[in-house]
């Protein structure tokens, strides 16, 4: 994995994700599959990037919303 990100990051110009955020971006990625359903966590990475948000800042955001549909139930 880490040969494929290090070698995409390059090619679009920018640095490839930390350690943590990788770990956060799985993180935000399972919480968004869990939510609604796999598809969902690849676009949800996309989202938060578009966003420009830091990954920790798109998960929270992500945290928050679950928490509202359980709110919700």
């Amino acid at each position: 994995m880490q040969t494929w990100i290090d070698r995409y990051a390059k090619a679009l110009g920018v640095a490839a994700p930390s350690e943590a955020d990788i770990g956060v971006l799985l993180e935000l990625a399972g919480t968004a599959a869990h939510a609604s359903e796999r598809t969902a966590a690849p676009l949800s990475c996309w989202l938060g990037a578009t966003a420009r948000m830091a990954p920790s800042e798109a998960l929270a955001v992500a945290q928050e919303l679950v928490a509202s549909f359980d709110d919700a139930t």
